[in-house]
């Protein structure tokens, strides 16, 4: 009995502890619910809020796109206005290149050409009248070492003529050697005329067609000097009538 009484008051403390936990529950669920409609409140602004934010963001980002478009076009239009522009840059080099080639060439062909007149002039007016004065002394002592010989010839071998002929074939040598260097050449022997270097002084009567225009006889050398003919080779020819 005793024990019972016990437990139903150990019960109904347990039920006043519960009673007046309640009562501490109870008001404090009410302020949460009053909390949680003011949060409700301020979370639909804050939505309100971002969305404004979310829609001001997406203009900032149309217009970030549309002024990132506007500077590629440009940087387009740029790009393509340089490209034009070293295009052309590339034109006038390669002109001025040309044009300092076409200088270099008239340059080059002017400067060879001075050259090519200082030298003509050097021989024309120098050399040339010293070869011709060499050419006509070629002659003199020709025609004189020819008389010799013949005088020679008809006293004989051993004769004094004789001796002074060889030393003068020897002088003209010498003197043949002095138009080399000075770059003059005989008219080279041939059997036929050529009219560019020979000159017929006489004709002898061919007796057959193949004949006509062989030389018989070179009467007096000639000369070329520096590939131009200063005097044609006399000779006596035939000629078929």
């Amino acid at each position: 009995m005793g024990k019972r009484i016990k437990a139903e008051e150990e019960f109904a403390v347990a039920m006043q502890q519960l009673s007046a936990e309640a009562e501490k529950v109870i008001p404090s669920e009410e302020m949460q619910s009053d909390d949680f409609l003011a949060g409700e409140g301020e979370a639909v602004e804050l939505a309100k809020e971002i969305r404004a934010l979310g829609a001001r963001m997406q203009d900032l980002e149309g217009t970030l796109l549309k002024r990132l478009e506007q500077l590629a076009a440009i940087n387009s239009l740029k790009a393509t206005d340089h490209a034009q522009q070293f295009q052309k840059i590339d034109e006038q080099l390669a002109a001025i290149r040309s044009t300092e080639s076409l200088h270099q060439r008239l340059f080059d062909s002017l400067h060879e050409e001075l050259l090519k007149y200082r030298d003509n002039f050097l021989h024309e007016s120098l050399q040339k009248p010293f070869i011709h004065d060499l050419v006509l002394l070629f002659d003199d002592l020709s025609s004189l070492a020819e008389q010799l010989r013949t005088a020679a010839h008809e006293k004989g071998k051993r004769s004094h003529l004789a001796q002074w002929c060889d030393n003068l074939e020897n002088a003209i040598h010498s003197l043949v050697e002095v138009l080399h260097r000075f770059e003059v050449k005989e008219v080279e022997a041939k059997e036929r005329v050529d009219r560019a270097c020979h000159k017929v002084v006489s004709y002898e009567p061919a007796s057959y067609p193949e004949e006509d225009g062989q030389i018989i006889m070179r009467v007096r050398r000639g000369f070329i000097w520096r590939g131009k003919l200063i005097r044609p080779e006399e000779v006596i020819a035939k000629r078929f009538s």
